[in-house]
């Protein structure tokens, strides 16, 4: 199969309540010859009466919305076909947004303040059957040492500083420090973001090095 499927564009379908960020996006959409924007809806109650009429390839919802949420959204898509491929668009990246989209059946969360072509190509990642998460943009990350890189791993795995310490037979404060150093050199704030990189990484099939 093809980018654009074997009928022509990818048919997606947007839902969000600002006006201004639709036209935006459906001009950014529209301007691909991969993909074609099909139906529209700013509520939740709108998108479940066009949802049925329009059946999406993908669906691109966004969290917040004045009836409800993009998490109720996406239940009601998938209900009507639990192959539906979706896309989270939120203006605001954290933990819970990710598990909640992943639970509800997401493949991806994309920030609004994404360029274009990264929406684009995030939309197609997810027809063609990938996931794509904030973290997940991230595959080989930056030059971290081997030890730093073990300490990455074991965060993935769920272990305390105390027990990555035992594990590479180092000192906890040793350990404490480094972390604050792998935040850093990724970017990130909490070693649940590492994790969640780590998840992601695996399902890629990435290794470490």
């Amino acid at each position: 199969m093809t980018a654009t499927g074997q009928d022509g564009p990818i048919r997606v379908m947007l839902v969000d309540d600002h006006e201004v960020v639709r036209r935006g996006l459906v001009t950014a959409i529209d301007a691909s010859e991969a993909l074609s924007v099909i139906g529209e809806a700013s509520s939740v109650a709108e998108a479940a009466r066009r949802l049925p009429a329009i059946r999406p390839q993908v669906l691109v919802v966004d969290l917040q919305l004045p009836d409800g949420t993009g998490i109720d959204v996406i239940r009601t898509a998938r209900e009507l076909d639990p192959e539906q491929r979706m896309l989270v668009l939120t203006s605001f990246d954290d933990d819970a947004a990710q598990r909640e989209s992943r639970a509800a059946g997401a493949a991806g969360l994309i920030l609004k303040s994404a360029r274009s072509q990264e929406i684009v190509e995030a939309i197609r990642a997810v027809h063609e059957g990938r996931e794509v998460w904030p973290s997940a943009h991230v595959e080989d990350g930056p030059d971290l040492s081997e030890s730093d890189q073990r300490i990455v791993e074991l965060i993935g795995d769920g272990h305390s500083n105390r027990e990555i310490a035992e594990a590479l037979g180092i000192a906890e404060k040793t350990v404490k420090n480094r972390v604050t150093v792998i935040l850093q050199a990724l970017g990130m704030q909490r070693r649940t973001q590492v994790a969640a990189l780590v998840a992601a990484r695996r399902r890629a099939g990435w290794k470490p090095q």
